[in-house]
């Protein structure tokens, strides 16, 4: 068997198996994407369904537990909402922030205020970035 054989049957093989999970890939990329619209699907028939048991036009029956931990979190919901109104009120008013200490957890994220260094990778990077413009 020539080298030339045997190159041609390691490409066809790498060839297939290439095919293969491009195929695979495109499958597991379809199934997610019905995943989500199952996950849509169920959560519009929930929110109908709670629409029509508080309307009135559908008995409660056995959803009673899950209708109370609906209005339980939509609940929870309103209190983050009314905190969030207080604090923008007390920032509206004056009041000091409280220092962000995200800023000394993650030093190379934050404003614009001050330039980051990250180190000689990236001032290179800027360097070679900056000759285009």
């Amino acid at each position: 068997m020539s080298v030339l054989d045997t190159l041609a049957k390691g490409a066809s093989r790498l060839a297939t198996d290439v095919q293969l999970s491009l195929k695979r890939a495109r499958l597991e990329g379809e199934r997610r994407l019905l995943q989500r619209q199952h996950r849509v699907a169920l959560e519009e028939l929930g929110e109908r369904t709670y629409e029509l048991v508080r309307a009135g036009e559908m008995p409660e029956g056995k959803l009673g537990p899950e209708l109370s931990a609906v209005e339980g979190k939509l609940m929870e919901i309103e209190a983050k909402v009314a905190e969030i109104d207080a604090l923008r009120t007390e920032e509206e008013a004056g009041a000091e922030p409280e220092p962000d200490t995200s800023r000394a957890a993650f030093p190379m994220v934050g404003g614009d205020d001050d330039k980051h260094s990250g180190g000689p990778g990236w001032d290179a990077a800027e360097r070679f970035f900056s000759k285009g413009s």
